[in-house]
């Protein structure tokens, strides 16, 4: 199968299959940050509002590309754990702060920087798309779902571009619906499904962000 060629061009994909879920009801939460360009592709597509949610991997210590676990929300407050990983190396509680805590760190700074548009109860009853550019482990995922699940939307929906299948089927346990294009056997990293794939800055996301759809406008308006 062909690799999307950009970020961009698979959230128009995914648009195509998440028509039905549109309205001044919706909104679509990206995560940052590559799932940004993907999140505001559906956004415009749907006429939906744009917006991010606050979430960070927790990273093994020395290896911190695998995801012990992940946190979420304006302060982290919202944490899931890889159990199994967290049992079989033998991390205790206080070797999991000491890894959480940094990223509760970058949580706050890019609170500051980014900010957002979205006000208290803003989720309440709402419909609430979850969009990232891909899911390996699906902790992040699992992180943000835990954080828009507190503030009491009607629907929380999950959407990707591509993800790992068994990371799908624990999403499907913690989600309304899960919306995924390809979940390829042998899933390694999100990266190889993509022909460009660079790493966004907070500026990319700061221009997405004051670009994308607003409460009250169509998905051609920024």
């Amino acid at each position: 199968m062909e690799p999307f060629a950009d970020r961009r061009a698979a959230g128009r994909a995914l648009a195509g299959r998440l028509g039905a879920f549109g309205g001044a009801e919706t909104i679509v939460l990206g995560l940052p940050r590559g799932g940004l360009p993907v999140a505001d592709e559906v956004a415009r597509a749907l006429e939906a509002e744009l917006d991010i949610v606050l979430v960070r991997k927790i990273g093994m210590p020395g290896n911190p590309e695998l995801a012990l676990g992940a946190i979420a929300g304006p302060e982290g407050g919202t944490m899931v754990l890889n159990e199994e990983l967290v049992r079989l190396c033998g991390i205790d509680r206080a070797g999991i702060e000491a890894q959480a805590g940094p990223q509760r760190a970058e949580l706050r700074r890019r609170r500051a920087l980014w900010g957002s548009r979205l006000q208290p109860g803003a989720l309440r009853a709402r419909q609430v798309i979850l969009v990232d550019d891909g899911i390996a482990t699906g902790a992040t995922m699992r992180a943000a779902i835990g954080a828009v699940r507190a503030e009491d939307p009607a629907e929380v929906i999950v959407a990707a571009p591509v993800a790992a299948p068994d990371a799908l089927e624990a999403l499907e346990r913690l989600a309304d619906r899960v919306i995924c294009l390809r979940a390829p056997a042998g899933f390694t990293a999100v990266g190889r499904h993509y022909t460009s794939f660079p790493q966004l800055e907070d500026a990319d996301v700061q221009a997405i962000l004051a670009a994308g759809p607003r409460p009250g406008s169509t998905g051609g308006e920024t």
